[in-house]
């Protein structure tokens, strides 16, 4: 039976999170949106690790569910970390994603790197050595460990960031390379835009949240038909198996907020062509542009766009049901008028995903205004307009729905199972 799974989100002790990102509220919200397994995040912190200790109990191989609460949701034991260093001669900025098997692996990790930096001081530590020494150091804790190089192309703290990352895995993680089997690509950057770099194509590219308020996870996720364990889903991201791991959920990248080159301050938005013709620099300030994942993507790739590699794991790019009702109603997502209508739909119709994905829109029609059934079914079929994302700004996305009509196509379905 195919499952939805996030693996990257926070908790309320990293910088800029709800108060709400706790097992408890992120189960709940699990099972609104259709997300059997979760990413417990921030298990490098001394007091959510106790939280995480005290509140889970487990179920499968290597997951876990709440003691008290919404126990149908799995967790895996996740946590991010950032390595700031110098290597070739250049400052870097990296941030890995570890997924964890076992507490008493935690345990042994977490004494490690307390060594090296304050684990208190944020959900997302900040170490100094080099990355390539970071997974040396998690694998010989125990082998069972999962490093994934996380949000891979934005510019200032990822892998490929054009800021402060390097130009391919092996430059970056040297004798540890055959260690990494995975990346993230991020919410600027999709599979297909991936996909133009041959260097990649034994790579599995994963897609998350990294969701800092409950309402946000499953923004981007992976739909998987494999065992429910953790030994079954590292196995699938491991061999990269077309077979067990379906398909990713994204953003239309252009929403994210560093697709496009720009300067936020000043108001400019400019592709890669318009940032090479002003020579990457602001017309404005006359600073150096804060170049995007797009033009970064353009600057490695070896291939044009719409090149399919063999084995390549099929995307499908999504708009998340709040910002959709927040259209037709010409409010903002976060509206509580939204969120009244987005809870009474997904009580209706089952989960979040089962909207988007599952359901015909005649089934749909039975519970959905027909105004909010339109805009699914435009965005099924990639019927959107959007204003790139830049510099920390996200996309403004408008949805193109057909000429609305007092019927609704019979035929149109779209499913994950």
């Amino acid at each position: 039976m195919p499952f939805i799974a996030d693996l990257h989100v926070h908790s309320r002790y990293s910088r800029a999170t709800s108060k709400d990102m706790e097992v408890e509220t992120l189960a709940r919200w699990a099972k609104l949106k259709g997300i059997t397994l979760l990413g417990t995040g921030d298990f490098t912190h001394p007091t959510y690790f106790a939280e995480l200790s005290a509140r889970l109990e487990p179920a499968e191989e290597g997951l876990f569910r709440v003691k008290r609460g919404e126990r149908s949701t799995r967790f895996m034991l996740t946590g991010e970390v950032c390595n700031i260093f110098h290597q070739g001669g250049k400052l870097r900025k990296i941030h890995t994603l570890i997924l964890a098997r076992d507490i008493r692996d935690i345990e042994r990790l977490n004494s490690k790197l307390q060594r090296f930096g304050k684990l208190s001081s944020d959900g997302r530590p900040i170490f100094t050595f080099p990355v390539k020494d970071l997974v040396k150091m998690v694998l010989e804790v125990s082998p069972s460990f999962v490093l994934i190089p996380a949000h891979a192309w934005t510019p200032w703290f990822s892998v490929f960031g054009a800021n402060s990352g390097f130009d391919s895995l092996e430059e970056c993680f040297e004798e540890e390379t055959d260690k990494i089997f995975a990346i993230e690509t991020g919410l600027s950057s999709d599979p297909p835009m991936n996909w133009r770099l041959s260097t990649l194509d034994k790579i599995t590219l994963v897609s998350n949240s990294d969701a800092h308020s409950p309402s946000r996870i499953g923004r981007e996720a992976n739909v998987f038909d494999c065992e429910l364990s953790y030994s079954g889903i590292c196995d699938v991201l491991r061999k990269k198996d077309p077979k067990r791991f379906l398909f990713t959920v994204e953003f239309f990248p252009e929403e994210g907020k560093y697709h496009y080159d720009g300067h936020r301050k000043c108001g400019v938005v400019f592709s890669p062509a318009e940032s090479i013709r002003y020579s990457k620099v602001c017309p404005v300030c006359k600073k150096v542009l804060t170049i995007g994942v797009y033009h970064r993507v353009e600057e490695l790739a070896d291939r044009e766009p719409g090149v399919v590699p063999q084995g390549a794991i099929p995307a499908r790019n999504l708009i998340p049901l709040e910002e959709i009702i927040g259209e037709v109603r010409g409010v903002a997502p976060s509206a509580t008028s939204v969120r009244r209508e987005y809870l009474r739909i997904v009580q209706s119709c089952g989960s979040e995903f089962d909207v988007l994905l599952t359901h015909s829109l005649e089934e749909l029609s039975r519970h959905v205004p027909k105004d909010i059934v339109s805009r699914i079914g435009a965005v099924r079929e990639g019927k959107v307009n959007i204003e790139p994302g830049h510099d920390g700004v996200f996309g403004k996305i408008s949805i193109l729905p057909d000429q609305e009509t007092d019927g609704v196509p019979a035929t149109e379905q779209m499913s994950i199972f």
